[in-house]
């Protein structure tokens, strides 16, 4: 599936042809470098692989800047592949810009990391409702889960039982989005709708609307 690496930078709105206000995520997505280009007889899964977003030499290590030499390409930030698809005529060195890969109208999946939100209570995490009577001598229960179990039967807590944790970064898809707008001029998209992750972190978009 074809795709490009991109960076949330935020949202805001935009009017469509009938004046409705649609709110879209801003994503800056940078022409992309391809560093290898896999198929099923040498590594077993057709994939291209691509590199984006420039970052200095120094903070790369030797093994990953030796890799992206052979490609002629500068250092890179993010190396990433989409499977399932081989870019015809092009080839290691070569470059992928959105228009190469995107266009208005186009139906997207975005997979990300979500923004880490620590330990959270079943509230946040699983949204449950907490009490409803905040009343009539409750204390100190109003956010707390509830029963977790039976107490000499079954005498245990059963696995996948919704309780407090971890919350949040963790990869999330996105799926169906469309692309409202390309601004080539400043490698940057508008997708419909909201995406993973804080601003400032790494999506990957995978266009839909053709296979290839």
């Amino acid at each position: 599936m074809r795709g490009l690496v991109g960076k949330k930078i935020g949202m805001t709105s935009v009017f469509d042809e009938i004046g409705r206000s649609i709110p879209v995520t801003v994503v800056e997505v940078p022409t992309a470098v391809i560093t290898q280009i896999k198929t099923e007889e040498t590594d077993g899964y057709n994939a291209v692989q691509l590199a984006s977003f420039d970052r200095k030499e120094k903070n790369i290590s030797k093994s990953v800047k030796g890799h992206l030499d052979k490609a002629g390409s500068e250092a890179k930030a993010v190396i990433i592949e989409f499977r399932n698809y081989i870019p015809e005529g092009l080839e290691a060195g070569d470059e992928l810009t959105i228009e190469d890969v995107f266009s208005v109208g186009d139906i997207v999946d975005v997979a990300g990391t979500s923004k880490g939100r620590g330990f959270a209570g079943v509230i946040k995490r699983h949204n449950f409702s907490g009490v409803g009577d905040e009343t009539h001598g409750q204390h100190n229960r109003l956010r707390a889960p509830g029963s977790i179990g039976g107490a000499s039967d079954p005498a245990r807590v059963f696995k996948g039982m919704r309780m407090a944790g971890q919350y949040g970064n963790t990869r999330v898809k996105v799926k169906n989005l469309s692309i409202a707008k390309i601004l080539p001029e400043s490698s940057v998209i508008l997708l419909t709708g909201s995406i993973p992750g804080p601003n400032g972190g790494y999506v990957e978009i995978l266009n839909k609307s053709s296979e290839g």
